[in-house]
């Protein structure tokens, strides 16, 4: 069984005391890339160093995170920081995505001005780029699909396209529904989809397999079994298991059918 993570802080310092075992343990479960969504200026270069460790398995991102930018006065700076690495990549780095961004009003409201006014200009800087964006969304779930009708339709119109992956998608399947029709969107199914009473395993249920793409957001989110200790990118076999039972079609059957959706959207020249 074949697998992408399409969500791996494996950077982390979370990470620091055994990143090695737990990059022999990823590839143990068949797990064959590591998608690296970038936070903010503190930690681009362990993301790099990583890369340079991995090449064979890890793949940059590179954005802006929503709440990098809360009580930020730098956080401009940062932006233009992210457009220059695009414009000249460290050596190794090929950016797969713009990510991890969005919005976050989870932790305050103070910021939602500053947080769209970041989205919105990385958004419209994938769509010149023709790079998909990997979208974090916490408790910001109408803004964030109003934003998204309107940059889809504004690339459109400039014969550009917006589209990416709706990281740790936790919603319900009328949410699933509507965002779906805004173009073309997958959704990064984790951990959640694992819990009791989770909203997640209904929508899931109704998710077509071509939509999903597997994650595990490691440190965060475990899975069950594992939930409450650290995640790590080899638990996404947990995540594919439990799809597969919703699903009720084989984990072979969705690690290859997700693998190749995460392969069209981020990794396109391997596919070749």
């Amino acid at each position: 069984m074949k697998l992408i993570d399409t969500h791996s802080h494996l950077y982390a310092e979370e990470f620091d005391a055994d990143r090695e075992e737990v990059l022999a343990r990823a590839r143990e479960h068949g797990v064959e890339r590591l998608l690296l969504p970038a936070i903010d200026g503190e930690s681009y270069q362990r993301m790099f160093d990583l890369v340079q460790t991995a090449p064979d398995i890890c793949r940059p991102m590179m954005g802006l995170h929503p709440t990098s930018v809360n009580e930020n006065p730098r956080w401009r700076e940062e932006l233009s920081l992210v457009e220059r690495y695009f414009a000249e990549p460290p050596a190794g780095m090929e950016f797969c995505a713009v990510g991890e961004i969005g919005l976050d009003y989870y932790w305050s409201r103070d910021f939602v001005a500053q947080q769209r006014e970041a989205f919105i200009e990385q958004c419209r800087l994938a769509a010149r780029l023709d790079l998909p964006v990997a979208i974090h969304t916490r408790a910001a779930w109408e803004d964030m699909c109003e934003i998204l009708e309107a940059e889809c339709r504004r690339a459109e119109q400039q014969g550009q396209r917006l589209r990416g992956v709706l990281h740790a998608f936790s919603e319900d399947a009328a949410t699933y529904r509507h965002l779906r029709e805004c173009g073309d969107w997958l959704f990064g199914v984790g951990g959640v989809v694992t819990f009791k009473k989770s909203l997640l395993a209904e929508a899931v249920a109704e998710m077509a397999l071509e939509d999903i793409v597997l994650e595990t957001d490691c440190p965060y989110l475990t899975p069950v079994p594992y939930r409450g200790q650290r995640n790590e990118s080899a638990y996404v076999s947990y995540v594919c298991e439990k799809v597969a039972q919703i699903k009720g079609v084989s984990a072979e059957q969705v690690a290859s059918v997700t693998s190749e959706n995460a392969r069209r959207m981020f990794l396109p020249m391997e596919m070749i």
